[in-house]
């Protein structure tokens, strides 16, 4: 693995020494030296030839052979992708949504190996793991200066189980860490701290920092040039138990950037521009590496934010190589000159240093951008590609407002688009009283924010604190296009100084100017790191965005992964009985349907200053490039341009971003100083987790029949119920449980936010005694398999075609289905999770049927776990997101592709056939598939389908009944 000893194979000749500017030597595995054997080495993509280097380096003659070495060194740019890469990676990393899953995994094969006998210690990672805690802080107060204290208490209160799961790993672990709650999302933590850019073996050998991580936005790190992607925790998972990263030799789709972003144009729109043209190049599954003049010109942060947003525009990477920027980084970010001397000089003895220019590298496709073009832009209402100039946002509302659903619209009548509804007063809110101080909050009145449904929570949190009262609105009236989130959020752009501080000084400027937020926008500042309120502090910039409304809220993912804490019940009363089309407005980089919050159906990605910018104009119904944003003083109508800053004085500010000794003494307290609710998390001991009752943390289903020996016949598998069977295969006599359309993302599969108290998933957890105002979300109950099962394409917007349309042609939304088995059911629509537990009571496998972009959006592992768990067998789809097609077949679920134009919709299916999958029965990767269609007319049709277990390696785990019980048993076998 990353610190093995320097190996004796065919490439030991490639072993040389460097120095560093000290005069410090050490060891390293060149690449300019495997040039001399072969030449196109030194014309290979950056990224690949970090690759290589893993591959080189880890050449043992087993899992890493001296043909993967020849392979990879002889890179074609237009060649068939047939050859899989064993990669290595240096370290993994987590956030706690997805590691919380993964580790419930560890601590189960654990108790596995305990039952077999074997030593448990023999499940242990290989690499260094870090795990952040960001995903489960909630936006339930805002605007206040204290909203923080008051939802870190929340959040501590809801996850206590969690956490406490957490302190066992970390201390039954030895390369297990965890960076607490308060310091940040785990990207930004990652660029500032967790990144060392090249690590060194005991032996004294230097290689470059490599990982994978479990959120699909690991690709942040490309902007530092550190290669890395999300990934599934079930892929996670064997990277860290010494399996390498195995995918096919990619496409490297060159983006050369000319000329330089126009006064006024932020990393966002720059963003949100790339997103849009390499969605239309189609480089799903691809690397993507930035080259050229322009790219010489973007910040360090500017590249990061671009390489945050791969998987929108659907790459395994967005990669910037390192060069005297990157070193700037290093410096700036408190990184010490020992390991920025070490960095350089390797990088520059490898040939890796500098952004290459054109005709310098050989790449698969070159796409340009002149970055003079990229106007000030917004992205949605439900897309992140989706691209929109700003002059534009108020005529395409306006459209998609009474377009059909299948044209990406709301399908309302034209005519309502201007109705408003007046709201209820607030002081009829429900709302909990303290021993404290009552006075309306400062600032104004504001509506109440806790909510409704966190009583029982927020009452325990006032119990310290004064309660934030309700009071009444006034005449508050809510019409369609109305902003009611606006949040300055999480990872895309909190990585970026430059845009942060426009959104300060946007908002001193409309201080200054006499404008103001409405009360009932429920505002909120989230940054990445505490870095940002430093600076915001130490500019003066802080509180004109907390006049605003925009009050640190939490250091974490919040409202981008769904964490944006409800509207209040009168809001959400008015949206819902007039069916209403409101906004939200973020500065994050996923907008998907329902994710931001279930009532809000249009959701725009926006630069931090834009989302100030709408905050205050109120609704995406007003053109603000020709329009007033609000009225100042004295009635004054002030512009967008009156308040917007100028790159000048945005860049006199930069400095304070950059503070190396901040970021030490910031770091430092990761060990030193955690917190003091950190530190009152008292975790279990031992090297077994005891699995105590608990509906957070369940002892996984995946291994309760596991046994050393894979079954002769086929392979053994374990379904939701536990049962042994022999696995092979073909998949005979199937239903379709559900007919999806395009764009079907890993939210609609397995949603990270609120429980609905009338699904599956509601229903379970208050039969096990849990209230409805402690439910909390999917994502923080992740490591209970009884809610996560229940919660599979349980999303709120999720629409299954089978489901015939109303009169007016709109389509029922939920995570239902109609049942075909014969028999008293036959014919009912109810939950997709209820069918699927009649159909596997009967012994009947069943299918899914979907268009493009299958599984796009986050590297959920849980939307291919709970697939299987719900006893589908295949996946058939016209086409597939990377991850997602990755994580099916490490469940062991059949991801089918249709060919050229076929479809279900072009088959005709309804919902009612019977399905066989014939695949070859060798499952050779990327060979052809049949299915058999019978239609209840007593047809027959034979459609040839691609089978997508994509390489060698993808069998293996497929007929071991998964990855994770092929990688348990090598471990227990050694």
């Amino acid at each position: 693995m990353a610190s093995s000893q320097p190996v004796r194979h065919a490439f030991a000749g490639t072993l040389k020494s460097f120095k560093t500017a000290s005069g410090k030597s050490g060891q390293f595995y060149s690449l300019p030296a495997l040039a001399r054997q072969f030449p196109q080495v030194s014309r290979l993509p950056v990224s690949i030839r970090i690759v290589l280097e893993s591959v080189l380096r880890n050449c043992d003659g087993r899992k890493v052979t001296q043909e993967h070495v020849r392979q990879l060194a002889q890179w074609m740019p237009q060649a068939e992708r047939k050859d899989e890469i064993p990669f290595v990676v240096s370290r993994v990393v987590l956030q706690d949504f997805t590691g919380v899953p993964l580790l419930a995994d560890l601590a189960a094969m654990r108790s596995v190996a305990a039952r077999l006998g074997k030593n448990p210690k023999k499940i242990e990672p290989l690499v260094p793991v870090d795990l952040v805690v960001d995903h489960s802080i909630m936006v339930d107060y805002y605007g206040k200066k204290n909203s923080l204290d008051l939802n870190m208490k929340l959040e501590f209160q809801r996850n206590r189980e969690r956490y406490e799961f957490m302190k066992w790993g970390m201390q039954a672990f030895d390369t297990f860490g965890v960076v607490p709650p308060g310091f940040g999302i785990v990207h930004q933590v990652n660029l500032e701290y967790l990144a060392r850019g090249v690590h060194k073996t005991k032996g004294g050998v230097y290689y470059p920092d490599t990982l994978v991580g479990t959120d699909s936005h690991t690709t942040m790190i490309n902007g530092i040039g550190v290669v890395g992607w999300g990934v599934g925790g079930i892929e996670a998972e064997a990277a860290m138990l010494g399996q390498p990263v195995y995918f096919l030799t990619p496409d490297v789709v060159g983006m050369e950037l000319t000329g330089q972003l126009r006064e006024g144009v932020t990393a966002t729109d720059l963003v949100l521009t790339v997103t849009e043209l390499l969605r239309q190049h189609k480089v799903v599954g691809k690397f993507v590496e930035f080259f050229g003049e322009g790219t010489r010109t973007l910040a360090l942060p500017d590249r990061a934010t671009i390489g945050n947003m791969a998987p929108e525009y659907g790459a395994t990477m967005g990669f910037f190589p390192v060069d005297e920027k990157t070193i700037d980084y290093f410096k700036g970010t408190g990184r010490t000159k020992g390991e920025i001397e070490a960095f350089e000089a390797y990088f520059k003895a490898q040939g890796l240093f500098g952004v290459p220019l054109a005709g310098e590298v050989d790449y698969s496709q070159v796409v340009k951008l002149d970055l003079g073009s990229v106007t000030p832009s917004l992205a949605g209402p439900k897309r992140p590609q989706d691209r929109i100039e700003l002059g534009k946002v108020s005529s395409q509302f306006a459209d998609l407002f009474s377009m059909a659903n299948a044209q990406n619209g709301f399908n309302r009548p034209a005519e309502l688009l201007h109705t408003r509804h007046h709201v209820r007063p607030a002081d009829a809110a429900v709302h909990v009283e303290a021993p404290a101080e009552k006075s309306a909050p400062a600032g104004g009145p504001r509506f109440l924010v806790e909510m409704e449904q966190n009583r029982s929570t927020l009452a325990a949190a006032h119990a310290e604190v004064p309660a934030q009262q309700a009071s009444r609105t006034g005449d508050v009236t809510v019409g369609n296009g109305d902003v009611l989130i606006a949040a300055i959020t999480s990872c895309t752009n909190t990585s970026n100084p430059s845009v942060l501080l426009a959104a300060g000084l946007l908002a001193k400027k409309a201080v200054e100017a006499g404008l103001k937020v409405k009360p009932h926008i429920k505002t909120s500042l989230a940054p990445g790191s505490r870095i940002v309120t430093e600076y915001l502090t130490q500019t003066g910039l802080l509180p004109y965005l907390e006049k605003l409304g925009f009050a640190l809220a939490g250091y974490g993912c919040t409202t981008c992964i769904g964490n944006a804490g409800d509207l209040t019940p009168e809001l959400n009363e008015v949206i819902t009985s007039n069916d209403l089309v409101c906004a939200a407005v973020l500065s994050g980089n996923r907008n998907f349907e329902a994710r931001i919050h279930p009532n809000l159906k249009a959701n725009f990605l926006a630069s931090p200053p834009l989302v100030v910018a709408y905050a205050i104009a109120g609704t995406v119904l007003k053109d603000l490039m020709t329009e007033p944003v609000g009225k100042g003083r004295g009635g004054k109508d002030i512009y967008l341009g009156d308040i917007w800053p100028s790159s000048e004085e945005v860049h006199q500010l930069m400095k304070f971003a950059m503070n190396g000794k901040a970021f030490r003494e910031n770091y430092a307290k990761v060990a030193s100083d955690p917190g003091k609710l950190w530190g009152q998390i008292k975790g279990g001991s031992g090297t077994t987790y005891a699995w105590p009752a608990s509906t957070y943390i369940a002892e996984p289903p995946f291994f309760a029949h596991f046994a050393l020996e894979n079954v002769a016949a086929g392979v053994e598998e374990t379904g939701a119920a536990g049962v042994n069977e022999v696995k092979l295969p073909s998949v005979l006599g199937a239903r379709i449980m559900a007919l999806f359309g395009d764009s079907i993302t890993t939210d609609h599969i397995s949603p990270a936010g609120s429980i609905k108290a009338s699904s599956p998933a509601g229903q379970w957890l208050v039969q096990h005694g849990v209230q409805k105002v402690d439910f909390n979300s999917y994502g923080a109950r992740r490591g209970n398999h009884d809610v996560m099962m229940r919660g599979t394409f349980a999303n709120v917007r999720i629409k299954n075609l089978m489901i015939p349309p109303t009169a007016d042609g709109s389509r029922e939304e939920g995570g239902v289905t109609v049942f075909q088995n014969e028999g008293p059911l036959q014919g009912e629509k109810m939950f997709i999770f209820d069918a699927a537990m009649q159909y596997m009571a009967r012994n009947t496998p069943t299918v899914v049927f979907a268009g493009e972009e299958y599984g796009t959006g986050s590297s959920r592992d849980w939307a291919a776990k709970g697939t299987q768990l719900l006893g589908i067998k295949a996946v058939v789809a016209r086409s597939f997101e990377r991850i997602h097609r990755s994580n099916l077949v490490g469940m062991g679920v059949l991801p089918l592709q249709f060919k050229g134009d076929d479809s279900w919709q072009s088959l005709g299916l309804t919902g009612s056939e019977v399905i066989d999958v014939l695949p070859d029965p060798a499952l050779a990767p990327q060979s052809d598939a049949t299915l058999v269609i019978h239609r209840a007319d007593g047809s027959r049709q034979e459609v040839v389908v691609t089978l997508r277990i994509d390489t060698p390696i993808e069998v293996d785990y497929y007929q071991a009944g998964g990855i994770l019980p092929f990688v348990l048993r090598q471990l227990l076998a050694g």
